[in-house]
């Protein structure tokens, strides 16, 4: 009689085994999911920390300093293009080392 019990209760407990070994493998599965969940639902909020961050670290040129850079760009370019040619048509070089000297 008194094996009968155990021999009910020993099934139970290793069901009890196997349940919190599968539990063990599904929690972070779970946090996983709710984290990815979180993100999807606050995708635009997150993005905006994200930005306010960077430009916090790197903030964004005025107009005039943009402005300023693309012209050096162009002068840079023109100059480059001038040094290039300069061998073949030495008169097309010197008009373009001129127009990079309006800029």
């Amino acid at each position: 009689m008194f094996t009968s019990i155990l021999s009910i209760d020993y099934p139970v407990q290793a069901l009890q085994t196997i349940a919190g070994s599968a539990a063990m493998y599904a929690r972070p599965l779970f946090g996983l999911g709710a984290l990815a969940t979180f993100l999807m639902m606050f995708k635009p909020m997150v993005v905006g920390v994200l930005q306010a961050i960077r430009l916090v670290f790197s903030p964004r040129l005025t107009l005039e300093e943009r402005n300023s850079r693309r012209t050096l760009q162009g002068v840079l370019m023109l100059n480059r293009m001038a040094r290039d040619i300069e061998q073949f048509e030495p008169n097309q070089a010197a008009e373009l080392r001129q127009l990079a000297s309006r800029c």
